[in-house]
């Protein structure tokens, strides 16, 4: 299998590097548009092989889309990052030329290739990626609720005091500090409820802190984050590689799931071989619902900026 990375940055070197750690893919195209970077990038990462243990082979190539060709998946993390005080939807201006120039680009040289997204704002970029490729939308996803979704179980370990293994957890809706949706009603420690084990409040510190993730790590670094949404990419392509059918919280363009068409937005998907197999359609509280469709509104605000 063949994985081409779009933004050799930090986001995308990181997704390279935990791509080939794993061992999954035989090789992996790293592309950025300043000269001799991702070539850099890719000789750092294939200088940790023999350390690490990996057969992967990592290329970097400047601008030069001809070296994507027969791609199997392809991620786009290209596009600003985000700066301290930034919102996601502030990006937009910049960042969606930038995507619907990498979708022609990669299409036009691996006409199958199944797309993620990362590039924020996330799910108006997953949204434009369809609008702009014609690719059926199982072959298109945004990367936004498997990163949330790690992010809220990071902070419910936090609170039980217990390893992160022991707990699920899922986000759903928009990928932005303020759509966000972390289905507390749902998450539990080896299926005993929090709600047994945690305060309302604490619950709600919870999800309140698991919204504002991306946030507090961009207000620490100055930058975005890196490591887990490239862990989270490497988990979304590890399950297209090996089709595991595994179950992750993603941007999906719905035409009538959950009662909504025409928007990309979280929900649980089944990802395998063809990329979105399933949306899974989960029973959601009045309280959920009315959350949900808010987020859903807050998204074709931002839709409606393209």
């Amino acid at each position: 299998m063949k994985v081409t990375i779009v933004g050799a940055g930090a986001v995308g070197a990181s997704c390279a590097e935990y791509i080939a750690i794993k061992d999954f893919t035989s090789e992996v195209v790293l592309i950025d548009i300043k000269e001799g970077f991702a070539e850099g990038k890719a000789m750092d990462l294939m200088q940790t092989a023999s350390l690490m243990g990996f057969d992967t082979q990592i290329t970097g190539v400047t601008n030069d889309y001809s070296k994507t060709a027969g791609s199997n998946v392809a991620v786009i993390t290209s596009g600003i990052p985000r700066k301290p005080g930034m919102t996601r939807e502030e990006l937009i201006g910049i960042n969606a030329g930038i995507v619907k120039s990498v979708v022609a680009s990669l299409v036009q040289h691996s006409p199958n290739v199944i797309i993620i997204v990362v590039s924020n704002p996330m799910d108006t970029m997953a949204y434009l990626a369809h609008k702009s490729s014609g690719l059926p939308r199982h072959r298109i996803i945004g990367m936004g609720g498997a990163l949330d979704s790690a992010r809220f179980k990071y902070r419910l370990a936090e609170a039980l005091g217990c390893p992160q293994s022991d707990v699920e957890g899922m986000v759903i809706a928009g990928h932005s500090d303020t759509g966000m949706l972390p289905l507390t009603r749902l998450a539990a420690r080896n299926s005993v409820p929090v709600a047994q084990l945690l305060s309302k409040e604490r619950i709600e510190q919870v999800a309140e802190e698991t919204k504002v993730g991306g946030a507090t790590l961009t207000k620490l670094l100055g930058t975005s984050a890196w490591y887990a949404p490239g862990a989270a990419v490497s988990s979304m392509v590890q399950a297209i590689a090996c089709d595991t059918k595994k179950m992750f919280p993603c941007s999906a363009l719905l035409e009538g799931e959950y009662g909504l068409s025409d928007i990309s937005i979280g929900v649980p998907c089944i990802i395998g071989k063809n990329g979105i197999e399933k949306i899974v359609e989960i029973e959601l509280s009045a309280d959920e619902k009315a959350k949900f469709m808010e987020s859903a509104e807050g998204v074709r605000v931002v839709n409606d900026l393209l």
